[in-house]
């Protein structure tokens, strides 16, 4: 059994992976600041949460002095277009934030750190699937967070010797999603809208595609690099489904009305993962399908 801190704990992916961790026996720690908003149904009753914003170095340092196994580093403001309109608050906790938890890491000497990223990173590629080793060109303030973020762990490990994953994440959804939140903004608010009666409303022409991925895969996946002996100096893999779907298509799965709405600044036009450094480090794959995943959320929500 191992002891873990969880940042942004209390958020939909963390609150996934802390519950996954808790069923494997290990202790949890989470420290979140509740900054998308306290929901009650995310607290696990065997994890201990502290309310710590991560640009408090002092008081993560006195946390972290505590002991962990390991940081899965979730913490952050992640929503584009969020970050376009306020590239200063964004960059404080995604960039200041990331290095503080970087430098508790080091002080503390906890052993490694799994960093949630994002495939944002990539830009407007021009070729498909992504892969690891293509030119990361961010075209929005959050998406250059990300790789700012990748790259200060890459450098703290060769530096200092913390071992460090980056983990970029296609599209996540699934249980705990926040229909006002950043992940899986477009499903969740489909899914939110339908339960409601009103028409779905798609931003542009409804073919921006997107690799979508549910939140189970992604906590294995959190779990597998945390554990692996054959990463820990920087490496930044993919967590995708290597199957891309447009937003269109997501109406066609949810059903209902629909209307078209303006679209967003900053969002790229397609995404597709090639995961296969993942498989071959991690032995992970994706298990769920978005046609899966969208019947079982719309089960528990009653649409």
């Amino acid at each position: 059994m191992s002891k873990y801190l969880v940042t942004g704990g209390a958020g939909f992916i963390g609150t996934n992976i802390v519950k996954m961790l808790l069923e494997k026996g290990h202790e949890v720690v989470v420290v979140d600041n509740y900054a998308g908003g306290y929901k009650e149904e995310r607290i696990q009753e065997k994890a201990r949460y502290i309310d710590l914003d991560i640009r408090n170095l002092e008081a993560l340092n006195v946390i972290c002095a505590e002991g962990f196994d390991g940081i899965f580093h979730l913490a952050a403001l992640p929503r584009v277009t969020f970050s376009v309109e306020n590239p200063i608050l964004t960059h404080d906790v995604n960039v200041n934030g990331t290095l503080n938890v970087l430098i508790a890491a080091r002080d503390n000497k906890i052993k490694r750190i799994v960093f949630s990223s994002s495939s944002s990173a990539y830009g407007n590629l021009e070729t498909f699937p992504a892969k690891e080793d293509m030119k990361a060109v961010p075209i929005s303030p959050y998406a250059l967070h990300k790789f700012i973020g990748e790259n200060y762990g890459r450098i703290f490990s060769e530096l200092y010797g913390l071992e460090f994953v980056s983990l970029r994440y296609f599209n996540v959804y699934g249980p705990y999603f926040d229909p006002e939140g950043a992940y899986a903004l477009v499903i969740g608010k489909f899914i939110k809208q339908v339960k409601n009666s009103e028409p779905m409303t798609i931003c542009g022409d409804g073919e921006y595609y997107r690799d979508y991925t549910h939140v189970d895969d992604v906590a294995k996946a959190n779990i597998l690099a945390m554990e692996s002996g054959n990463v820990g100096k920087g490496e930044v893999l993919n967590i995708g489904n290597n199957n891309p779907h447009s937003v269109n298509d997501l109406v066609k799965m949810i059903g209902g009305e629909s209307v078209f709405v303006p679209e967003r600044p900053g969002d790229v036009r397609f995404t597709q993962a090639d995961y296969s450094k993942a498989k071959e480090l991690l032995g992970w794959e994706p298990t769920v399908t978005l046609e899966k995943g969208i019947e079982e959320l719309k089960k528990e929500w009653g649409i």
